[in-house]
């Protein structure tokens, strides 16, 4: 989860998604993302972000959506980008009765612990590509996790 949905999230919700696919454990996890705000609802990811994930090949049809209160009861992790991403996420999860959703960031899982993914959104194609990097660190190190 990041705020605006359309650069960070739906990078680790594509390489998530690969990642089970080739491991054939796709049918196991349900992957989506979402954003804390409601600014980008419907917006295709950002074309640098589609670009970077296209020279890796990876496609994405994802359009933006905002997190919903059913988020938190239905999916078992909520894992997002960074500090203030968090803090939104555990405030609006207080909110939920049965929240079941395990928040968290995803950079916990990194092995080379950088805890923040950095929104590339004001950066250039280079900043795109370090989110991609950090997002396949991370979503590998999950997966092994949580099998």
């Amino acid at each position: 989860v990041s705020i605006g949905n359309i650069c960070r999230s739906p990078i680790a919700e594509a390489v998530f998604r690969k990642l089970v696919t080739d491991e054939k454990v796709e049918n196991k996890w349900m992957t989506d993302s979402a954003a804390v705000s409601d600014w980008n609802v419907g917006r295709s990811p950002d074309a640098r972000a589609l670009s970077c994930l296209r020279n890796h090949g990876i496609v994405s049809a994802h359009k933006a959506r905002q997190v919903t209160k059913d988020d938190f009861q239905t999916f078992d992790y909520i894992l997002c980008m960074d500090e203030s991403n968090l803090r939104d996420l555990k405030r609006k999860s207080n909110q939920v009765k049965d929240c079941k959703a395990k928040i968290e960031l995803l950079g916990t899982y990194d092995p080379q612990k950088q805890l923040i993914i950095e929104d590339p959104y004001y950066g250039n194609e280079k900043d795109f590509e370090t989110v991609y990097e950090q997002c396949v660190r991370c979503c590998k190190a999950f997966l092994e996790k949580s099998h």
